[in-house]
């Protein structure tokens, strides 16, 4: 046995079924008899902690069965996540533990600093053997970057916008995608009484994929982030949909990162390490081009936050242990630079995704309708079960 320590950590966004990995990783690496550190607040953890004799409480936990025993009931990541970039962090982010002499040799730019040097030290004095980093594009990137300087790392996908290369599913998509469905379904009922269309936001900066499937399982329209579409197309679809209700409603669901032709949408607040600034709400947007369009009456729904907090399905939960598993099996076998995947429907693993890939997209071709602005539900013998394919 040449590996005696992990370190184990959740970067970006939550999701849920995140605390299911980090209990299996947990158990299956305790029973092999290695020790399991907990890096708490994604990449700031290595970034921020206080070298010492003893662990750094605010950053660094010592992970058994005892304390993970029963996190993977509830939802979230029992051991925090931010959306920290150690390569391109702002000097008013640097930890107060790192000298300004020190600081000034990792400075790339006017108050930009790449901390990877301090990351690595960081790994070194904790003795980790092995990093399991789980997280999407962003995390996985730096993920990239520690594998390039040596780190042994195997990574874990997850994000709800199911949208990392090299797999066709991350964790938390499948939550995400019935709680979509159970909260638009339960909206019907409003937008029926008031005979109005409904606008539905949901994730995907770059990727239509949630709101893809969000439609399929809804039936009804979407917009995606891969293809501009016709506005007064969408109105009159929407229009035909309300008139053939008899409820008289409709209903679109849109990604945050979908437009139309001819429009845009600013952005707003600062810019993050990982270079994203917030969108103006596309759905109150989108809301209001409706109603001018068409007069009839347009509500915008915000259903981001809500798909990614609470407990996780079946699905997520059996993907997040086995995912853990996998990457167990991989440390065992002393392989590095692999992320856990599912491709062609089953368990494998994949090389780490290469950053200059950039985010899985939609397949329009195959998965989308332009003329009905929908998914494609015909020919889909032999194509995966998820609309996804991986490359």
């Amino acid at each position: 046995m040449t590996t005696h320590r992990i370190g184990i950590l959740t970067g970006g966004g939550d999701v849920p079924g995140l605390n299911s990995v980090i209990k299996s990783v947990t158990f299956r690496a305790t029973e092999l008899g290695y020790e399991v550190y907990g890096i708490r607040r994604g990449w700031q953890g290595l970034t921020h902690m206080k070298p010492g004799p003893e662990l750094d409480p605010e950053y660094v936990v010592r992970l058994d069965r005892r304390n993970t025993r029963t996190i993977d009931r509830t939802g979230g990541t029992w051991l925090h996540t931010s959306r920290t970039n150690p390569r391109k962090m702002s000097g008013g982010m640097l930890p107060a533990t790192l000298a300004p002499e020190r600081a000034a040799t990792m400075q790339i730019a006017e108050g930009l600093y790449d901390l990877t040097p301090l990351v690595l030290d960081n790994i070194q004095h904790l003795g980790l053997d092995y990093l399991i980093p789980i997280g999407g594009d962003d995390t996985q990137s730096f993920s990239h970057a520690l594998v390039g300087a040596g780190v042994p790392l195997i990574g874990i996908p997850k994000t709800m916008d199911n949208d990392v290369q090299g797999t066709e599913y991350c964790i938390g998509f499948s939550t995400a995608i019935n709680r979509a469905k159970e909260l638009i379904n339960r909206q019907r009922t409003t937008l029926g009484s008031h005979e109005r269309i409904g606008v539905f936001r949901i994730f995907g900066r770059d990727a239509g994929f949630t709101a893809l499937l969000t439609a399929y399982v809804t039936s009804t329209r979407c917009v995606i982030p891969e293809a501009s579409y016709d506005l007064d197309l969408l109105c009159s679809l929407l229009v035909e949909d309300k008139r053939n209700n008899p409820s008289r409603y409709a209903i679109v669901v849109t990604a945050e990162g979908a437009i139309w032709e001819g429009g845009a949408l600013a952005e707003y607040g600062e810019v993050d390490s990982f270079g994203h600034r917030h969108k103006v709400n596309v759905a109150e947007a989108l809301a209001d081009e409706i109603k001018r369009r068409t007069g009839e009456e347009a509500v915008a729904s915000e259903l981001t936050y809500d798909l990614r907090s609470g407990d996780p399905d079946g699905v997520d939960t059996i993907v997040g242990i086995t995912f853990a598993n996998i990457a167990l099996d991989l440390v065992e076998e002393g392989q590095t630079g692999r992320m856990t995947a599912i491709l062609n429907g089953t368990f494998t693993h994949s090389p780490l995704p290469d950053p200059k890939l950039g985010p899985r997209r939609v397949d329009i071709a195959s998965m989308y309708n332009l003329e009905r602005l929908r998914p494609q539900y015909s020919g889909r013998a032999g194509r995966p079960m998820l609309l996804v394919t991986a490359d």
